[in-house]
């Protein structure tokens, strides 16, 4: 087992992989609809996106966290 100390990375490792699974597919069948070599598009698509997604929700997950606790405050 990962440390619990490493939460965050791991947290934030598997919502970016998730967001960019299903992003980067809806992306690219917007895109280009089932051509062939759609799998092969989508996973150098996901690939990229998950090199963005990692590093943003790792910024924006903590801000986000504050403006929901702030939005509900008292619903705890």
């Amino acid at each position: 087992m990962i440390p619990a100390k490493f939460y965050r990375y791991v947290f934030t490792f598997i919502m970016s992989a998730f967001m960019a699974f299903i992003i980067s597919f809806a992306m690219t069948y917007f895109h280009f609809g089932f051509v062939g070599g759609f799998v092969q598009i989508w996973i150098v698509e996901y690939l990229k996106a998950f090199m963005i997604a990692y590093p943003a929700i790792f910024v924006v997950a903590p801000l986000a966290a504050k403006l929901a606790n702030l939005i509900c405050k008292g619903e705890k």
